[in-house]
């Protein structure tokens, strides 16, 4: 193996092992170094009860979300092999619906499978959680923002829609209290987007790929695992890796980054300097900042955005309770839930888990919840959830979860026990998030790195690095991965094949629409769906 050929990867999260994996596969020299015990970073799953291991009930972040759009991250995954000759792709299993729940007791459930009939494919066409309380005028008026969007140019897009919030975007505020709850704030539950602050450029692109996700016929609209995100994915990815060659060191944090000014010279990890020919720094966004002194800050300028890119709480709890509450068989969204909380029921889906055995026969089933906002204060404690305690936390999730679906459906005699994230961190102030997730706002795209930095050996992945997918998910990580994997390949001059990168697809019949647009923005022109909105924005001004 050619020295040139010695890649150090830092940080072993999907980000991370994308880049080792695509590396390996291509001949590379790769060790990979992982601050936790385990690979994964924020989907790894980890044992409830210390003792018992990975034997006993396991506990994650938060649930794993595959909607019909990841295709960089579902492709590695069927790459994987699980041991059984099948790959860790095939423990991927499609929801069928989506329970949009009111703490007033009225909910709606949205299916998530193909539409088969006429109707099926009209009400498809409009946004699955409008819940029936939206006016029509509303709905009409939001549909028209989203045909402004999708016919936008790329230019119009990244230099016009990148400055403006989605909320400005929809006219959120101009709108009656049920388009806000429903279209305005509807992606947060399931994304870490916040529609207040999100540039209406990610947000609405989106919000576009979870909707033509529903209608397209080649591909489930959401999967969600079979089983823990470790058992079935993560701890067969580490295998693989270990099968092609990767040195896969655990707990041996970066602590520093060298470089003299042009290029990385090394790095220090569980207190040791170790060098490679090249680098990719897989680093949390929290972590990263910490780590550019002046010499890489002067061989890779553009790191320097990193220290300006926002984070938001995005943070889970499992309840195990005495039995199987299968409430929907998906995804259950909370619309009025203050701390904007998502669940699902694992047990329905987790076919080879067997929750019971590993607690005893204590445990029936396994209800998954997130909370994506901890700013509001809550039902219980009249607080956020930055200022609870870990147990104020949890009694506080439970409360609004069971205001929405009542305590006869979640009865409290039916909590056994729960798991809540534990990089929520008590403190005498409140919590510390010790895990924060990169958030979209507006006029962030500018502070996101490319992947291929100006330093000629080092190359970032991470859901901070500028990418289509660009906010905080697996989907964006991986394709993070796969561009500096490809930096990498560029940099040694190898000649094997480049990584396919797959971007944000749109239908095909918009693009003589978009070049229209295209012609529009070069001339100085507004998109014509900006014209009628702007005298429709004066005359809403003009009423008394």
């Amino acid at each position: 193996m050619p020295d040139s050929r010695r890649v150090a990867v830092l940080g072993g999260g999907i980000a991370g092992l994308t880049a080792a994996q695509e590396l390996a596969e291509r001949g590379f020299d790769v060790t990979v170094y992982e601050a936790n015990d385990r690979v994964g970073g924020k989907a790894r799953s980890m044992p409830v009860d210390e003792t018992a291991g990975d034997d006993g009930l396991l506990g994650e972040h938060g649930f794993r979300f595959f909607p019909a759009y990841y295709r960089n991250v579902v492709e590695t995954m069927e790459r994987i092999p699980d041991g059984t000759g099948r790959s860790v792709a095939d423990h991927l299993v499609p929801t069928t619906e989506t329970l949009v729940a009111s703490a007033d007791g009225e909910g709606a459930v949205a299916s998530t499978e193909k539409p088969s009939t006429p109707r099926e494919w009209l009400d498809a066409l409009q946004p699955q959680i409008a819940g029936g309380e939206v006016p029509r005028r509303e709905l009409a008026h939001f549909v028209s923002r989203l045909a402004v969007l999708l016919t936008s140019c790329d230019e119009r897009r990244e230099q016009e829609f990148e400055q403006q919030s989605w909320w400005e975007f929809i006219d959120a505020d101009e709108m009656s209290p049920a388009y806000r709850k429903h279209l305005a704030q509807s992606t947060q539950a399931l994304v870490a987007l916040r529609p207040e602050v999100g540039s209406a450029r990610t947000v609405g692109a989106i919000y576009l790929q979870l909707l033509f996700g529903q209608l397209d016929p080649n591909a489930p609209a959401e999967r969600v695992l079979d089983g823990p995100t470790s058992e079935v994915w993560l701890d067969h990815w580490h295998a693989y890796l270990e099968s092609q060659g990767v040195d896969v060191r655990l707990e041996t944090p970066v602590s520093g980054i060298h470089s003299d000014g042009r290029r990385v010279t090394g790095v220090e990890v569980g207190g040791e300097t170790v060098t490679a020919d090249h680098y990719v720094a897989a680093l949390p966004v929290d972590v990263l900042p910490g780590l550019l002194s002046t010499d890489l800050r002067r061989a890779a300028p553009s790191l320097a955005g990193v220290e300006r890119i926002q984070t938001a709480w995005m943070n889970g709890v499992q309840f195990y309770l005495d039995r199987d509450v299968e409430v929907v068989g998906g995804h259950a969204v909370y619309v009025d839930s203050p701390w904007a909380i998502t669940s699902i029921s694992q047990r329905q889906f987790w076919a080879d888990h067997d929750v019971e055995a590993r607690s005893g026969g204590e445990v029936e089933g396994v209800l998954s919840v997130i909370a994506s906002d901890w700013d509001t204060p809550g039902i219980l404690y009249d607080k956020p959830g930055r200022e609870c305690t870990r147990e104020e936390a949890v009694e506080e999730m439970w409360a609004q979860v069971q205001a929405h679906l009542g305590e006869d459906v979640l009865p409290d005699d039916a909590r056994v026990a729960h798991f809540l994230d534990p990089e929520l961190v008590e403190t005498d102030e409140g919590l510390r998030n010790d895990s924060p997730l990169v958030i979209n706002t507006v006029d962030s795209l500018r502070n996101r790195p490319d992947p291929d930095t100006e330093a000629p050996n080092l190359a970032v992945a991470g859901d901070y690095a500028r990418v289509d997918t660009d906010l905080a998910t697996m989907e964006a990580a991986n394709e993070a991965g796969r561009r500096a994997a490809n930096a990498v390949l560029d940099a040694a001059g190898h000649h094997a094949p480049r990584v396919e990168v797959w971007g944000l697809d749109e239908p095909r019949a918009f693009e003589p629409l978009k070049r229209q647009d295209r012609v529009r923005y070069r001339l100085g022109l507004p998109h014509p769906g900006e014209v009628g909105h702007d005298a429709w924005r004066f005359a809403r001004e003009l009423r008394p």
